[in-house]
């Protein structure tokens, strides 16, 4: 079954096969919104996801999060004041959707793949932008779900004036190095396969933030908004290929992965589940512990150190968004009311693979909880 098929069968939605759910963000941000809109988005996500509101023309208003799970407050925001929303859904935990009806609503449901409430999340709001590099672990790819067959047709041409032309070559080698990393998950070579990594120079270098604001380039490309093109070097980031055509060999390796997920449900919920009786697990995780979650987010003192120890288990973490948008690209956002239960969250949360708790709880179990600083004011009774 092709990608789209999956993801359409699962929302009962029209659905766009994407290079990648970044393109898919900017589609739906393009379709819905007019440029000059005000949109409410959280301050913790990946970097990119910013570049790609301002590449819309939006202005980028950010909301308060809750130190429950990392996601929108909605009851300390006015909502009269925006005129669209953007979840996160973060780690798969699911954002106050019932909070956004009458916005216009853009569901980022990267990490929501099986996330449910009453339905499917990404079926709330006028698009959901799926990934399957995250709970598939298909290394590229995204899904735009939609209702109506008409904004479909629009999308799809759309997208296909913003598509690059493909390479076999890439192609085959970002399928082989998904491949490998999912041996080296499965087979725990985690560990050398990261010093393998390092010594060839595979990782990324950067300095500081994972992707430099650069704010006089930036400046400048915000004057040629709404388009995508002039914010790629901020937006492809670690996905330089994030707009080319992909073949019928990434296709036929994202299918194969996602038909692998539903298999891997129950050892998930296994891992939510131990995961969420360690006292450092974020309390929106115990609200949600039936869900097959993407990562499960602890909170933790000390989290370097953390990660150290993790690593030499052979886990890796990743998905680390630090420092929230109000601090990263102040003048380019209109900062939160009230920045830091995002600044305590994003400075001190650890995401875990609950696919790989058992190899993590060794280490996770002598972890202590973030200092008590925790503004536990913020959170809603």
């Amino acid at each position: 079954m092709r990608p789209e098929s999956a993801v359409a069968e699962r929302t009962g939605r029209h659905c766009l096969l994407l290079p990648s759910n970044r393109m898919g963000l900017y589609l739906a941000l393009r379709h819905w919104c007019t440029p000059g809109m005000r949109l409410l988005m959280s301050p913790i996500s990946a970097d990119e996801i910013l570049f790609l509101v301002l590449a819309a023309g939006l202005r980028p208003v950010i909301a308060p999060v809750s130190p429950r799970d990392g996601n929108i407050d909605a009851s300390r925001v006015d909502l009269s004041s925006v005129d669209a929303v953007l979840t996160t859904n973060l780690y798969g935990l699911p954002d106050d959707v019932a909070a956004f009806s009458g916005k216009i609503l853009i569901e980022d449901v990267a990490h929501a793949l099986e996330t449910t409430l009453d339905r499917p999340l990404g079926t709330y709001g006028q698009a959901g932008v799926f990934s399957l590099s995250k709970h598939p672990g298909a290394g590229s790819g995204g899904v735009l779900a939609v209702d109506s067959a008409a904004d479909l047709q629009s999308l799809t041409r759309a997208r296909d004036l913003l598509l690059e032309p493909g390479a076999m070559r890439t192609e085959l080698v970002s399928v082989a190095s998904s491949m490998a990393r999912q041996a080296a998950l499965r087979l725990d070579l985690v560990r050398p396969a990261l010093k393998l990594m390092r010594m060839l120079g595979m990782e990324e270098e950067r300095e500081g933030y994972r992707i430099g604001l650069q704010s006089p380039e930036l400046a400048e490309a915000m004057r040629l908004a709404p388009a995508l093109q002039p914010f790629d070097p901020w937006v492809r980031a670690d996905l330089h290929t994030y707009r080319a055509r992909r073949g019928w060999v990434a296709r036929w390796y994202q299918s194969r992965r996602l038909a692998k997920v539903p298999g891997e449900r129950s050892r998930r919920l296994a891992g939510v589940a131990s995961l969420a009786e360690l006292p450092t697990v974020a309390d929106g995780v115990r609200s949600h512990v039936h869900q097959p979650l993407f990562r499960v987010p602890l909170l933790v003192h000390d989290r370097d150190t953390a990660i150290a120890a993790l690593e030499r288990r052979g886990v890796a973490t990743g998905y680390l968004y630090d420092p929230p948008y109000d601090d990263y690209a102040p003048g380019f956002t209109e900062p939160s009311p009230d920045p830091e239960p995002a600044r305590w969250w994003a400075s001190n949360v650890l995401p875990v693979d609950p696919l790989y708790a058992h190899r993590a709880l060794p280490v996770l179990q002598d972890l202590m909880p973030a200092r008590s600083d925790r503004p536990e004011s913020r959170i809603p009774s």
